[in-house]
């Protein structure tokens, strides 16, 4: 078979930093691997391992900036001639975000789809065509004409591979591509690659931190640990935990009786003509209780905390917060929290205002798992998943009496998955109340005290977790 993709021997690391005395140790050792035409690989790590890095070398335009050595070539060809060439690249290798929004550049589906193409001047009679056929084959066709800002999660997602798809790629990279999906769309979306790999001929390798999920669809299986990549046997796929447990026997659980946000008869909508994001919502949540919003993709999670946080306003309805009460919140994008040069000034930034100093650092560090060594990198120098524990390690420095967190456990591996859901279990112990919007069902299981599920605009149940998920035949 020929080959898609190999690596021989390849090392890479991050540039130094400027007060380095060493150079900086390399992310990827010594990578081999080779991937033939019509594979489907999975590869796992652990957050920071370089699984992230190891795609985007493959894909010079985005590639890492940083110390390369050894060979990657792409169906034959070296992946420097990738790079002087833009139109080879794209009809080689297309890659796929773990969040959409960083990769659509268009207001429109269609004009999304013709971005690409128009920029490689595909001519118009063979851009429509591509157009029709990728639409076609994805089921695109009863939102076509849609803005994207009125898509789902789900469907922002098909879109970003479409835009790919469209280029007619050998090679598909996806990082984490899933993550921020429900169940039902992140399910849709992985029977879509299968058929783009089983009908199209398209080689895949996606790298993820729920390998579950395309247990049904691999052919290979890679895990990359210190810096090497080896070889799983398929069944470690389906095998794999998504969450370890978590010791809950510390927790006193919220006092009822003290409430510290309380949201009644919320209405919200982005535009005057758009549709109702939320219709008449009530929620209320006390002193330590950790509530966990479940529901589809655009349902309102991520509207409900910026209401609650107060960077969006409702049309009708009360946000109440009790007397004095400090907030934080953790968007989708960690990178909206990380501007300084490095993760030690990040974690000093608020210091003087809120009282913690450089022991409290490292103490919140040890808790979420990270060593010290990240403290003299710059943030955006780290992994997508530490870039999401040094952001909410920020947050927790200054110990807010309310935390409002949006996927916080995307791109995360079991242990960091785990140490994170002990930093918030701990916050909670102190009285902090946290309204966590996620998809990871295996954290809201052990995390949260109670659920609450959004539908149409409105919650459709509350519950404890216990009875949420004994009650539920698809939230499992």
């Amino acid at each position: 078979m020929p080959t898609a993709l190999r690596m021989s021997h390849v090392r890479f690391a991050y540039p130094d930093p400027p007060d380095a005395r060493d150079g900086s140790a390399p992310v990827l050792e010594d990578v081999s691997l080779e991937l033939e035409e019509g594979d489907f690989a999975v590869l796992v790590g652990a957050t920071g391992s370089g699984k992230t890095t190891l795609l985007r070398l493959a894909k010079p335009q985005i590639s890492p900036t940083g110390r390369l050595a050894g060979e990657l070539e792409v169906a034959g060809r070296p992946v420097g001639l990738l790079a002087e060439d833009p139109a080879l690249s794209a009809a080689l290798v297309g890659y796929v975000f773990q969040d959409p929004q960083a990769q659509l550049v268009c207001d429109g589906v269609m004009q999304e789809l013709s971005f690409g193409l128009e920029n490689l001047a595909v001519p118009q009679e063979e851009l429509r065509r591509r157009i029709a056929e990728t639409s076609y084959f994805l089921g695109m066709g009863p939102w076509l004409h849609a803005r994207c800002a009125e898509l789902s999660g789900g469907q922002l997602q098909v879109l970003a591979l479409a835009s790919v798809l469209a280029m007619r790629p050998r090679l598909l990279l996806l990082d984490e591509p899933t993550a921020m999906l429900d169940p039902v769309s992140g399910g849709e979306f992985v029977s879509l690659l299968r058929k783009a790999n089983r009908e199209l001929g398209i080689t895949v390798l996606v790298a993820t931190h729920a390998p579950r999920t395309f247990a049904d669809s691999a052919t290979r299986a890679l895990s990359l640990e210190g810096g090497r990549v080896r070889e799983l046997p398929l069944e470690e796929l389906g095998k794999r935990r998504e969450l370890g447990l978590l010791d809950r026997s510390r927790r006193r659980g919220p006092n009822p009786a003290e409430s510290r946000l309380s949201l009644r008869d919320l209405w919200f909508r982005h535009a005057r003509d758009a549709d109702w994001v939320l219709r008449g919502l009530d929620l209320s949540l006390a002193r330590g209780e950790c509530r966990a919003l479940v529901g589809a993709n655009g349902c309102g999670k991520s509207t409900l905390l910026s209401l609650a946080a107060g960077t969006l306003r409702p049309q009708r309805g009360r946000v109440r917060k009790a007397r004095g009460v400090t907030q934080a919140l953790l968007s989708q994008s960690p990178k909206a929290l990380l501007s300084l040069p490095s993760v030690r000034e990040e974690l000093m930034e608020w210091s003087s205002r809120c009282g913690y100093a450089g022991g409290d650092v490292e103490l919140v560090l040890s808790e979420l798992g990270l060593g010290t060594s990240l403290l003299e990198r710059h943030p955006y120098d780290l992994s997508g998943g530490q870039q999401q524990l040094v952001a909410l390690a920020k947050l927790l420095l200054t110990r807010p009496d309310l935390l409002l967190l949006d996927e916080p456990s995307k791109g995360l591996d079991l242990a960091a998955r785990r140490s994170l859901g002990g930093a918030i279990a701990v916050a909670c112990e102190r009285g902090t109340t946290v309204l966590l919007a996620t998809h990871d069902l295996g954290l809201v299981r052990e995390l949260a005290d109670t659920v609450s599920l959004l539908f149409d605009g409105q919650v459709a149940v509350t519950e404890p977790s216990r009875e949420f998920f004994e009650n539920s035949r698809l939230w499992r």
